[in-house]
């Protein structure tokens, strides 16, 4: 049996040896066959997966609570009520998303970004009632909430007499932040 392969998914196929002429019944003479098989599956699977790796993800993400850190700030994200998502990245490259653990902390970070103006980025926030990620230019937003990073904003879906849209949150962000001087302060309101 010395040189003939039973099992080509072994990929034994160097074992073969040229003296047999005339394989027994049920077996066959190795001619190769099996390695060529076995490359082009990978080389198949890896076609497969380059093609979608094309494709920029949406959406916001699996976060790790306890375990991330903060984009910004490199505090533990672990509030579920209160964190928010960045996703985006320059023109022609892939999107990357990022965490944070208070959507005042995506904001400012977002906005020190080259492309934070480009069509895919995406900013995510947590329902403060249901933990449910919503998208942060729609939500409104209630203050005077108790937040990890003091900004005091709660997102929601429903508007509230009182709730701010995202363009009032970013005003509130930033006022909190140079009257708080958060992260060593010294930012100022893009506008």
């Amino acid at each position: 049996m010395h040189g003939l392969i039973r099992d080509y998914s072994s990929c034994r196929c160097m074992q073969a040896s040229s003296t047999l002429k005339t394989p027994r019944p049920g077996m066959r003479r190795d001619d190769g066959s099996g390695i060529n098989l076995c490359f082009t599956g990978l080389l198949l699977i890896a076609l497969l997966l380059a093609g979608c790796a094309g494709e920029d993800a949406t959406g916001p993400g699996e976060v790790r609570w306890d375990r991330e850190s903060c984009t910004r700030c490199a505090m533990a994200v672990s509030d579920r009520h209160y964190s928010a998502q960045v996703r985006g990245g320059l023109a022609g490259q892939r999107t990357r998303l990022n965490s944070f653990d208070d959507i005042g902390c995506a904001v400012v970070w977002l906005d020190q970004q080259e492309w934070k103006d480009d069509a895919r980025t995406e900013i995510w926030v947590t329902d403060q009632l249901s933990g449910a990620w919503i998208d942060a230019r729609l939500a409104r937003y209630v203050s005077g909430k108790v937040t990890p990073m003091d900004y005091g904003l709660g997102a929601q879906r429903e508007a509230l007499p009182g709730s701010m849209d995202f363009a009032q949150a970013r005003k509130h962000i930033y006022t909190v932040d140079e009257r708080k001087h958060l992260h060593g302060g010294g930012y100022r309101h893009p506008d």
